[in-house]
């Protein structure tokens, strides 16, 4: 990179960056930011209010009756909501049948979750016999349809309220049942259980001390969201006569005696239904509100699942390139988080040319990932928001473009290869399906045609028994076999620039080295542009031909490979370097570096290294550090570096 190229006159003026408060959002917090839920837990909140009031409030007698005023119509005769055909006060009956349904729907949720819990932990801990049985019987529960033997549940019992939710609970308890037992089938062979085996605990202390607090919140989201069900089920046994038995009343029983005289008195049933469906909304809403706040992947700051593009809010671009054939400039990432915003990335300036590979160096944590991740827009928003910078790609600012034209050069234009194979390839497809997809998502490819061309990249990344590897799924390879697909589905549509996040982190040093050679060849072979991120040095001087170090969400340093490995100017870099162990060298201290990366929830106002930093000096922490270029190609982000000063 040349020295005009880092543009230190565009830094010298950043002004220090803002200290936003780190707080994490409160589990109340994050609900209201969901307004549909906030709405419905309005609504919920005041009518289980009103019918908790009903024994203060001035409600007439719900079950007088009054047959000189039978069948009036809402604001006449001093009765707000009118009245029946037997001339009951339908505000009155309205309150306490919400009452009824509201105390039946909950209680009814209540013993579902606790019997069908209890019996999903015992089948999905114990399994075996017991598993099988338990299971077998919920099985038989589920053959019926629910509303057919509730139905039946209560004819054996007889009519009444009190059979209807035994009914009701009963059909519900298969629901919680199943849920909690997959969720326990699985924690209960995980290793922290088998730690607190280790430690001497019984099983019923590992039960209700390590499963339980994991599946609580399942349980919670279930009944948030089956209790609506559970009144309407309540509602409809009490439609046809099964439920709430005369002259008490629930919604249910109401709609029914509505129904003889609806095209005479339509608001008789018109005024039930409509609050049946306010109620049962209402719970929905909640409900999805709660669930939102529960799941721990959506408690990033936003309850909006993130969308198939990074949100850009930044003001300006930064001026084009003058060539490369990836440029990033200026790019500024944060992730939000209720009050706190995190500067994960901070004015990162990158470029790499046609058939160059450039190493991205850091320790994890640094904003490498979320840099590379920018370029597409794959960060997740939200919670990230792209609030300054461009990346360019053949002189085309990527961030302007539309959705459909980011699609087309994702995979195609630029491809990425991400760290962990196994979780970016499909289970349940075989890796023939997946790179026949990668070609014909980009181009009209015939499906024998594309499945030729995937044989020949399977041979291009040196998997033997390429035509049978295609009808494999991933977890019949090996971590390198894995991985190599991963490149071969990378170099499906012959891409200008090539990401490699880490591709060779989790494999084994033998696996590692094929994995680095076949990048190098495949570099010179087919003219690819490589951006490789790790942050392991000792790979950094086997494929790359420049290196940008990354700390705190920066670039310090950057320069040619085998310069900058030989003469480090950063002390950050120094001590990266001093970390790798070296061949033949058994005596070499390795230093590992003191204290820890800033948070980028409050970055400092100067060097983000100097507390950890041995040449540190009071300006050093005085204002943010600019780029700057210390010889051909090499610039560093100190005031008082190793060299070159």
């Amino acid at each position: 990179m040349s020295a005009d190229a880092i543009r230190p006159e565009a830094r010298e003026d950043r002004p220090p960056a803002s200290r936003p408060s780190a707080s994490r959002p409160s589990t109340w917090r994050l609900f209201r930011r969901n307004a549909l839920a906030t709405g419905g837990l309005a609504i919920l909140t005041l009518v289980v209010a009103v019918a908790l009031l009903a024994p203060v409030l001035p409600l007439a007698d719900p079950d007088a009756t009054a047959l000189a005023e039978r069948l009036a119509r809402p604001l006449t005769g001093g009765h707000l909501l009118g009245t029946d055909a037997l001339g009951r006060d339908t505000l009155s009956r309205l309150v306490w049948g919400t009452r009824v349904s509201l105390l039946v729907g909950f209680s009814a949720t209540l013993i579902a979750a606790l019997v069908g819990s209890l019996i999903g932990f015992v089948a999905g801990y114990a399994g075996g016999r017991v598993d099988a049985v338990l299971m077998r019987g919920i099985d038989m529960v589920l053959a019926f349809p629910y509303i057919l033997l509730a139905l039946a549940i209560v004819a054996v019992l007889g009519p009444g309220l009190i059979n209807a939710l035994y009914a009701i609970a009963i059909v519900n308890i298969p629901f919680f049942a199943r849920n909690v037992r997959g969720l326990t089938l699985g924690l209960a062979r995980r290793e922290f259980v088998d730690a607190a085996r280790l430690s001497g605990q019984g099983d019923a202390a590992i039960l209700f001390g390590e499963v339980l607090p994991n599946v609580m919140p399942v349980i919670v989201i279930t009944m948030s969201t089956t209790m609506g069900w559970m009144i309407l089920e309540t509602a409809g046994l009490s439609f046809l006569g099964l439920g709430a038995q005369p002259p008490r009343a629930d919604l249910g029983s109401m709609l029914g005696e509505g129904r003889t005289v609806l095209f005479n008195a339509p608001h008789v049933a018109v005024i039930p239904g409509v609050m049946i469906f306010v109620i049962v909304m209402s719970i929905n809403l909640v409900g999805d509100g709660v669930r939102d706040v529960l799941d721990p992947r959506l408690r990033s700051g936003a309850l909006a699942r993130p969308g198939a593009r990074a949100r850009i809010a930044r003001r300006e671009a930064p001026p084009p390139p003058r060539d490369g054939l990836l440029e990033i400039a200026g790019l500024r990432t944060t992730f939000g988080a209720g009050a706190s915003k995190v500067e994960a990335v901070r004015g990162v300036d990158l470029h790499v040319a046609e058939g160059e590979c450039l190493g991205v160096v850091g320790e994890s944590g640094s904003g490498k990932s979320v840099t590379a991740m920018s370029v597409m827009g794959l960060v997740p928003s939200p919670p990230a928001t792209i609030e300054a910078g461009a990346a360019y790609l053949a002189g085309r600012d990527l961030f302007t473009l539309p959705d459909r034209e980011i699609r087309a050069l994702r995979g195609a234009a630029v491809a990425y290869v991400f760290q962990d194979p196994l979780s970016t390839l499909h289970p349940q497809f075989t890796v023939g399906t997946q790179i026949i997809e990668a070609l014909r998502a980009h181009g009209p490819v015939g499906r024998k045609a594309a499945r030729a061309r995937a044989v020949e990249l399977l041979d291009l990344v040196r998997i033997p028994g390429a035509e049978r590897r295609l009808d494999a799924y991933p977890h019949e390879l090996s971590g390198g076999m894995r991985q190599r697909v991963g490149i071969a589905m990378a170099l499906a549509n012959a891409p200008d620039v090539l990401i490699a996040d880490e591709p060779t982190t989790a494999l084994d040093v033998t696996v590692q080295a094929q994995i680095l050679t076949l990048l190098a060849r495949l570099r010179r072979e087919e003219t690819v542009a490589v951006v490789f991120i790790t942050h392991d040095f000792g790979v950094v001087s086997a494929v790359t031909d420049r290196v940008a170090v990354m700390y705190a969400g920066e670039v310090v340093e950057t320069g040619p490979t085998e310069a900058l490995l030989a003469a480090p100017a950063h002390p950050y870099t120094e001590r990266l370097i001093a970390c790798v162990p070296v061949l033949g060298e058994p005596d070499r201290a390795l230093a590992a570096i003191p204290g820890r990366p800033p948070s980028l929830a409050e970055p400092p106002p100067g060097c983000a290294f100097a507390d950890r930093c041995a040449r540190v000096e009071a300006d050093c922490r005085a204002a943010p550090v600019a780029m700057r270029p210390l010889a051909e190609g090499r610039a560093v982000r100190c005031l008082h570096p190793v060299w070159g000063a």
